[in-house]
């Protein structure tokens, strides 16, 4: 049977390579460049011959296909505190996966197995949106296989759609060097709590209304005049939402669940290596999380 399917015929798409980022979401732009291939490197003498898989300090790290390993990986060859890495050959494919180290460096691995664990990036890269460097032996470009094959979600009614283009799942800011995006965090050096919570959203990326209702505004969170400051109020469907940091295509009017409702302002601008994020808060000050967790529990 696996003569007559190949294991790549199996999976023309390779499995989730990060914990925390289930469809492989792929680093934006910070002030150290862009993840995408192809991206230009070393002031545009060089380009970027992998693609960066959005991954946190610490964070587990899966085999993208079946295959066998190779290694150590070096990259920097410096000894600094992210260089090391592995290669994958098998299933059709051949991959080094850099800034990640692997529980071996010999051997067979399956498809899912846990693989290692993701080196402290910020230790490195201060405000860098951490990542695997994932690079094709060939040096072509991997970024069609990363698609990992998930299922559509299920659209329930208690569950907030997609709020922003590229984050389908509605994950969460972790830490940077600005502060923590989850609900709660401390402001202000510790006398303040964040009252709502950072959905990542790259700069100029689509906003989508998270469910149907009226819109008001603008909502100001900053009143300095700088480039992100605006936003818009959504009231429906049994829930009333402030979202931060976009500019709405209109303050008035109704709005349906998932209808494309402005675009990420340039946060870059504002705070230089943050994460980008649509600050979203509920207007009762409770906590969104549990409506913006969208197929959570489905993959691990």
């Amino acid at each position: 049977q696996l003569d007559a399917h190949p294991p790549q015929q199996q999976h023309r798409h390779w499995a989730q390579i990060c914990s925390g980022n289930p469809t492989n979401r792929i680093r934006g732009c910070d002030r150290y460049g862009c993840g995408n291939f192809g991206a230009d490197r070393d002031s545009g003498k060089e380009k970027h011959g992998g693609v960066d898989v959005i991954c946190s300090d610490g964070a587990t790290v899966y085999a993208p296909f079946s295959g066998q390993l190779s290694g150590p990986i070096r990259f920097f060859h410096n000894g600094n505190a992210i260089d090391d890495g592995v290669q994958i050959r098998g299933s059709g494919f051949c991959v080094k996966l850099v800034c990640i180290h692997p529980f071996r460096y010999h051997g067979q691995i399956r498809r899912g197995q846990r693989l290692g664990t993701m080196l402290p990036m910020q230790k490195v890269y201060p405000g860098i949106i951490s990542h695997i460097h994932v690079e094709n032996c060939d040096h072509s470009d991997p970024t069609h296989l990363l698609t990992p094959d998930v299922p559509p979600l299920p659209q329930q009614d208690g569950r907030w759609a997609t709020v922003c283009a590229g984050n389908p799942t509605n994950e969460i800011r972790g830490c940077d060097k600005y502060g923590c995006g989850y609900y709660g965090a401390p402001r202000r050096s510790g006398k303040g709590k964040h009252h709502g919570v950072d959905v990542i959203c790259a700069d100029g990326a689509t906003v989508y209304a998270p469910f149907s209702g009226q819109l008001s505004g603008p909502v100001k969170i900053f009143h300095n005049g700088n480039a992100i400051d605006d936003g818009v109020q959504i009231r429906g469907s049994g829930f009333c939402v402030k979202l931060l940091c976009i500019h709405p295509i209109r303050y008035n009017g109704a709005i349906s669940k998932g209808q494309v409702l402005g675009k990420m302002l340039p946060m870059q601008r504002v705070f230089p290596g943050i994460t980008s994020h649509i600050h979203i808060e509920n207007c009762d000050r409770s906590d969104p999380t549990s409506n913006l967790e969208r197929g959570k529990g489905q993959k691990d």
